[in-house]
């Protein structure tokens, strides 16, 4: 059974940049798609971006477009979302998300980790 451990969230001032970890146990990391969803406060868990097990198909969300960036590691079982210039309305639990393709990343079913707060004051 995989488990997804996120880290990297904070506190931080519109305008700045944090880095999002997402550290995977189990053999089929390197051979799924993995994904960034984020929740906010009264808000559906909504998908922010999407890499294939290559790292050769990138999908993002429009309101993210340009500004944040998903990059893998498969040799460290790690998927990565870069944000820059980031806004109060990013402010949310972002989760990754561990699916068979990008095509399916969106779908009910995968596998999720327990969530990192990212918080942007104006």
């Amino acid at each position: 059974q995989v488990q997804l451990v996120e880290s990297g969230g904070g506190l931080v001032q519109a305008g700045a940049s944090l880095r999002l970890s997402c550290a995977a146990s189990g053999r089929t990391f390197s051979t799924s798609a993995m994904g960034w969803f984020r929740q906010a406060p009264g808000k559906e868990r909504e998908f922010v971006a999407a890499i294939s097990w290559t790292g050769g198909t990138l999908v993002y969300a429009d309101s993210v477009k340009g500004r944040f960036t998903i990059s893998r590691d498969n040799a460290k079982n790690t998927v990565y979302l870069q944000m820059n210039s980031l806004k109060p309305e990013d402010t949310a639990v972002y989760y990754c998300k561990l699916s068979p393709s990008t095509a399916t990343i969106r779908d009910a079913f995968g596998s999720w980790g327990q969530g990192t707060q990212v918080t942007v004051s104006s």
